[in-house]
């Protein structure tokens, strides 16, 4: 299992991939059960009314969430890559620049780890980041 976090705005927003041999989500709408890589993240977008304050970049904003969209890949790296994009597309959607939002990917036993100590290398080139941090919460680890 990997998380993808991405940063930006003041906030986070993580999502999972389910690597080969691990249980992946198992509702309506997850991905056929034979896709080696799963990558599940919530999605959410800024509304007028309704929704959940919260602040981003210094503004409050109200975010709604959609169900999250699982995803079934072949292989890891197009995990990954789809799941940075996703982070990407998150916070562009609440105003966030794809530049502002810095990505890493950890394994959750290393979480709290410094980077320099994981397996995982976090990713922090500006094309490939991504964030979780669109809950009012302020992480949408779903």
């Amino acid at each position: 299992m990997l998380l993808v976090r991405g940063h930006g705005g003041g906030t986070a927003l993580t999502g999972t991939i389910f690597e080969r041999g691990e249980q992946a989500p198992t509702y309506r709408g997850a991905p056929d059960e034979d896709a080696p890589y799963v990558w599940v993240c919530d999605e959410f977008y800024e509304v007028e009314s309704g929704g959940s304050e919260t602040e981003i970049d210094g503004r409050t904003i109200r975010v709604a969430f959609d169900t999250p969209l699982p995803r079934g890949f072949d292989t890891r790296e197009q995990a990954l890559s789809a799941a940075k994009e996703h982070v990407k597309t998150q916070f562009a959607r609440v105003g966030v620049p794809a530049d502002d939002v810095r990505v890493e990917v950890v394994r959750p036993e290393e979480e709290g780890t410094p980077e320099a100590e994981q397996a995982v290398p976090t990713d922090r080139s500006a094309d490939e980041g991504s964030a979780d941090e669109g809950s009012p919460e302020g992480d949408a680890s779903r």
